[in-house]
């Protein structure tokens, strides 16, 4: 049901390196109609990472922190819940080859929206839903988006993820970057994301890069 409604909606639809600074190279990519960038929030960025970095146009995922008030965190910092931060991708695409309405169906199919501050088991603020949007386009975009998935009962509960303008984004450790692809054996990548890759690979079979 969920994947008819949002195919419907589409077809009738048309690094920052402090909280102080909009990357220069950033801006310019949302006002040509080359390269651009999403952000999302849905729970634990190494999920979220492994979900995009497999779709074509897709030309890189970062693993970061953002929305917060403080400067650079650790991921203790983030952990701890006292930086304001949530954990989320910066996803740099090709608009000819991936739309922003393509980016926001798989956001929406991909994690729990209705649940707040929390995925599964992965609990607290720095897991909440969230969408950082970049331009008054991608706002409205994501608040329609939102508005009719609430009204098509596709969810029992309310979608309560946040819409929010970006503030800031703060690449995560190194260790943190493309983590599922380098520890497909570790406990959470083995028993958490890969079933979830799998159903994933399934339901955007149209949308995977070539190998």
């Amino acid at each position: 049901m969920l994947k008819i409604f949002i195919t419907a909606l589409l077809a009738n639809t048309v690094l920052l390196t402090t909280a102080q600074q909009y990357n220069k190279t950033e801006r310019k990519m949302t006002n040509t109609n080359k390269n651009r960038i999403a952000y999302f929030g849905e729970g634990c960025f190494w999920c979220t990472e492994a979900f995009f970095e497999r779709l074509e146009g897709v030309i890189s995922v970062t693993s970061g922190y953002g929305g917060g008030f403080v400067e650079n965190p650790t991921y203790e910092q983030v952990c701890d819940k006292t930086t304001g931060h949530t954990e989320i991708t910066k996803i740099i695409y090709a608009p000819t080859k991936i739309t922003y309405d393509e980016l926001l169906e798989v956001f929406w199919k991909t994690h729990d929206p209705t649940t707040p501050n929390q995925q599964g088991a992965d609990k607290g603020p720095q897991y909440r839903s969230v969408i950082f949007y970049l331009t008054d386009e991608e706002k409205q975009k994501a608040e329609h988006y939102k508005t009719e998935l609430n009204k098509s009962g596709a969810w029992s509960k309310p979608i309560v993820t946040a819409i929010e303008p970006f503030k800031n984004f703060y690449p995560a450790e190194n260790y943190h970057q493309d983590y599922y692809n380098n520890n497909t054996e570790q406990g959470y990548c083995k028993y958490v994301i890969a079933p979830k890759l799998e159903k994933f690979e399934k339901v955007f079979k149209n949308k995977l890069k070539k190998h």
